[in-house]
């Protein structure tokens, strides 16, 4: 008679893991902003004014193709050892190299630190929507 509340309270209690155990639902794909307009001046081959998906397409197996060659020259620059990758030393390095052409390219004053004025002057990345700074985040344009 005593395992009869037992075997109740069981169920139940596995019957609502169960439940509460699904999956956490997934974040909706946020569509990707325009590409920037040099971009869009670059692979408008029909002139348009918008890129058409074969324009596109250019565009990314231009972009992939850069990156490449961008991979490469990091790989000839940094990699010591040779094996086709970068370490965490040989990625040290890497950063403490373009920290210090960054330098000698924007310290105007030649004090050897960048001053907030000198700061300004550098080549800001591209904002993306939904990533801090971008369009309709804080940080972004038209917002504090």
């Amino acid at each position: 008679m005593k395992t009869t509340p037992w075997i109740l309270m069981g169920t139940l209690i596995g019957s609502s893991l169960i439940v509460s155990a699904q999956d956490a639902p997934k974040r909706p794909q946020r569509p990707h902003g325009p590409p920037p307009p040099e971009l869009v001046k670059q692979f408008d081959a029909d002139g348009d004014g918008k890129l058409s998906e074969d324009e596109r397409t250019a565009m990314r197996e231009a972009m992939k193709a850069k990156m490449e060659e961008r991979k490469q020259e990091m790989l000839s620059k940094y990699d010591a050892d040779g094996d086709g990758k970068l370490d965490e030393t040989e990625r040290e390095a890497a950063r403490e190299g373009q920290k210090a052409a960054m330098l000698e390219k924007f310290d105007t004053d030649g004090d050897g630190k960048l001053s907030p004025e000198e700061r300004a002057k550098m080549p800001k990345p591209p904002m993306r929507p939904g990533r801090p700074g971008g369009p309709g985040r804080p940080g972004g344009p038209g917002r504090p």
